[in-house]
């Protein structure tokens, strides 16, 4: 059949057909593999598009479905595909580095969405796509076909019934020897090599396997080391890994994994159990008749056979049935299991090593989108923006309420994902300090500040002078240092990030007035300083003509704190200090306001397994607190956590708390305490005041 010339059209998310219509957008080596096994489709999905920036290649790619019985198939580019009202789904399997813009583009047009794996290079682009699904209410399955296939669930119902007792070990292994160093496999610029290619394949069957013997919904590695070859193109081209797993109990799961695009291996799984084992001798490709073997020490061994099943159409099925259900991922491959692959992954290629040169530090990282980043703060009456905004005098810019800590993000591609996130929801000031993560923290956030060329519209918190270098020489150097790692020449705020109060506060006070004369800062204080330090340095300041301290950062929040996590840090949690920002009103820019997660469920009076928790926030008056928080949750439709944060937002002093969200998805329920809008009678009630 020949290609036709695709016209341009509104795209539905509501099909308005009988059968699922599919749009393939890169028609490559795997495209074919899907097309010849989409005939099988149960509920008769049919092929009506085919999308490519080569028209010749659409063309061809159109032709060859007439083959498979797909009359009249459109060929056209990517952005005249998904303007077909006829696609319901699409079907991405472009290069690795070719998946995020048309997963985005797909969403943005209704589409259900198959992505060829992996989802995206990395967990930050990763997260940034599943975030985008589930904004859309749309689905977004990540391709791992086996896992779609009669003989996985199989395999994992056997595990679940313990027919091998008790799962104690996994080997895992996809690799094979390509013929040449050439082509996407071997380049770096696409995400080449084997461990992105399919050693995705072991990761997510161990982390199946695990999750069927302990039944939790979500499998990671809580240990996981590496070795592996770096081939001359650059690329990883054989590794091996050990990870350990999480049991029951106090038990340990461990596995061997090993894949490479320059070895040949047997591409087996097998499973270890305190009775016997299983085996899978094709687990991955699937053929006409894949069998699984099991051998226990009470029974003759048996052999289970799964012909005739067609992966590509069952995981096709899945996505428009999620389509139909109005899910946004499917139960054989959830979202979240996506993204702890991509965690994995990423662990896999930094023990080897390996970084791609487009998701380096010194990367201009665009947007996921790739489009220009949308300051949301710059329109803060927007109907789609959530943010609440305060000024501290002298900053000299409107401040977002929420302020983002930049500690929590092990690198470039994952820190721009979510900070694009947080500017985007009207966010617009972060908090570093010299000594996080040995300086390469506050230097992430400046490359980031640069590739988005926002320095003029958000607001940095640079934190200094921590013990035992707490003093003022120290304080100029590392203030010094930190403008120079951030590409700036000044910090809106600087504050002292620990006190010492055995230096005389006037010599604090001088080198902080100092440097603000010289332009360098425009709002200081202190972090992590008492109440009555703060106000000597204000009667030194105000005695001899210098600028007084602004601002103050201790913990603060809901739950009351008995102790702090690290030496030399302050709280504001008891009745004194509450009483003295009201009376002073200084803005409180406080850290661990959701008390480092008693508020998330996991603090119960039974459970001690947490001792910093419990030596910080464990008593009979802050678990009620939650339970307080919990009920008014249920009554505002919010979690406790959005409570906890609603209850700092709503103090008779000004307030910015700093959150440091690991994930979108973290940034986003942290979030929504800003929609909650508490009385004064209930800010007392929560904190017991009643």
């Amino acid at each position: 059949m020949s290609a036709q010339t695709a016209t341009t059209a509104s795209s539905s998310s509501t099909s308005e057909h009988d059968t699922p219509g599919w749009a393939v957008l890169g028609p490559g080596g795997i495209a074919r593999r899907f097309l010849s096994q989409l005939p099988a489709s149960a509920v008769g999905a049919t092929l009506v598009a085919a999308g490519s920036s080569s028209t010749e290649r659409a063309g061809a790619f159109a032709a060859e479905a007439g083959d498979h019985g797909f009359a009249d198939v459109t060929a056209a580019s990517y952005d005249e595909v998904l303007a077909d009202p006829r696609v319901d789904a699409v079907y991405v399997s472009t290069v690795h580095t070719g998946h995020a813009a048309l997963v985005l583009a797909a969403l943005a047009a209704g589409k259900a969405v198959l992505c060829e794996k992996p989802l995206s290079p990395n967990h930050g682009t990763s997260m940034a796509l599943a975030d985008a699904a589930r904004q859309a209410g749309l689905p977004l399955l990540e391709a791992y076909m086996y896992r779609f296939h009669p003989q996985t669930a199989a395999l994992l119902d056997l595990v679940r019934q313990g027919a091998i007792g008790t799962v104690t070990h996994v080997d895992a292994s996809f690799a094979f020897r390509a013929g040449t160093r050439s082509g996407r496999l071997f380049d770096v610029d696409t995400a080449g090599g084997g461990i992105l290619d399919v050693g995705g394949y072991p990761v997510t069957m161990t982390a199946a396997i695990v999750q069927a013997a302990t039944g939790v919904a979500v499998a990671e590695p809580v240990e996981f080391v590496a070795t592996g070859t770096l081939g001359p193109t650059g690329v990883d081209e054989w590794t091996t890994a050990d990870a350990t797993y999480r049991g029951v109990g106090d038990r340990r799961i461990t596995a061997h994994l090993r894949t490479g695009v320059r070895v040949q291996d047997d591409n087996a799984v097998v499973v270890h159990g305190t009775t016997g084992k299983i085996t899978l001798t094709d687990p991955w490709t699937l053929g006409d008749d894949p069998t699984i073997e099991v051998s226990t020490v009470d029974e003759d061994p048996r052999t289970l056979s799964f012909a005739g099943a067609r992966p590509y159409a069952l995981e096709a099925d899945a996505t428009t049935a999620a389509l139909a259900a109005g899910r946004v991922d499917a139960p054989e491959f959830t979202l979240d299991e996506s993204l702890a692959t991509a965690r994995t992954l990423d662990r896999w290629r930094a023990a080897i090593g390996l970084r791609f040169p487009f998701e380096a530090e010194t990367a201009d990282i665009p947007t996921v989108s790739g489009r220009p980043l949308t300051v949301a703060a710059h329109e803060p009456d927007r109907a789609d923006n959530p943010m609440r905004y305060g000024d501290v005098a002298g900053v000299g810019k409107r401040m977002s309420r929420l302020v983002m800590g930049v500690d929590n993000q092990p690198d470039l591609a994952h820190a721009s994902a979510i900070f694009d996130l947080f500017v985007e929801q009207g966010g617009n000031v972060f908090d570093t300090g010299y000594i996080y993560g040995g300086g390469v923290l506050e230097g992430r956030l400046g490359k980031w500040i640069q590739n988005r060329g926002v320095r003029e519209d958000v607001v940095v918190i640079t934190k200094g002078a921590h013990t035992p270098f707490c003093d003022p020489e120290s304080l100029s150097r590392q203030l010094l240092e930190s403008l120079e790692r951030q590409g700036t020449d000044y910090a809106d705020i600087y504050m002292m990030h620990r006190d010492d109060e055995d230096i005389p506060v006037g010599e604090f006070v001088d080198v902080l007035d100092e440097h603000r004369r010289a332009g360098r800062i425009r709002v200081y204080g202190g972090s992590n300083w008492t109440p009555a330090r703060f106000d000597e340095a204000n009667a030194y300041a105000r005695a001899n003509g210098r600028h007084e301290f602004e601002v103050l950062s201790n913990h603060f929040g809901l739950a009351e704190a008995y102790d702090v996590p690290w030496a030399g840090c302050r709280h504001a949690t008891d009745a004194a200090s509450k009483q003295w920002l009201e009376e002073r009103q200084v803005p409180l820019l406080p850290w661990s306001s959701q008390a480092r997660g008693f508020f998330t469920g996991r603090a119960k009076p039974e459970d001690t397994s947490d001792a910093e928790l419990v030596r910080c926030y464990y008593s009979d008056e802050n678990f009620e607190r939650l339970r307080r928080a919990s009920e008014l949750g249920e009554r505002f439709g919010v979690p406790a956590t959005a409570i906890a944060l609603a209850y700092v937002l709503h103090q008779p002093f000004p307030t910015f708390p700093l959150f440091g969200p690991r994930t979108i998805a973290e940034a986003r329920s942290s979030m929504t305490g800003l929609s909650v809008d508490l009385t004064p009678e209930q800010v007392a009630w929560l904190d017991l005041r009643d």
